[in-house]
């Protein structure tokens, strides 16, 4: 069965008053493209919580079975604050070799192999120089950027 890709769009804005009344409504703003978008039963790719500090935000995203390979996938930040993730899952799909044995799976209940991107925006603008983060062995992104002048 060949499935097509998909989009599910949350709105994000980048005006504070207009994102605190998203977030009061929706407590997250992201997109969802590929087979991050197709609905299938099981953990959902992008899942995330945003802090705030004084002078950074910090974001945790949910990636299970994500390749964690610097050729396949990528963190990007901009400096109004927009994250883009883009990568390929690794998981779900319904054939698995593993130790010279091939394993036909009973239940597809882990998020569908293939390439995602997630798109999402920070509070305010930022600046992209100075972010640092982790890709866990947990499947959880965590990335801390510096807002806007506060580099200094």
């Amino acid at each position: 069965m060949k499935s097509s890709l998909g989009m599910i769009l949350f709105p994000s804005c980048s005006d504070k008053e207009q994102w605190s009344r998203i977030i009061t409504g929706s407590n997250t703003a992201f997109a969802l493209t590929g087979s991050a978008a197709l609905g299938q039963l099981g953990p959902t790719i992008g899942l995330m919580d945003i802090g705030e500090s004084d002078d950074a935000y910090l974001f945790r995203v949910a990636l299970p079975g994500v390749k964690r390979d610097a050729q396949e996938f990528t963190c990007n930040v901009e400096s109004d604050g927009k994250v883009l993730i883009r990568g390929v899952t690794t998981t779900g799909e319904r054939t698995v070799c593993r130790f010279s044995q091939v394993f036909e799976m009973q239940t597809e209940n882990l998020c569908p192999p293939g390439h995602f991107s997630i798109t999402f925006h920070l509070p305010g603008p930022v600046d992209p120089q100075h972010l640092s983060g982790n890709f866990g062995m947990d499947g959880v992104l965590e990335g801390i950027v510096m807002k806007e002048n506060q580099t200094a």
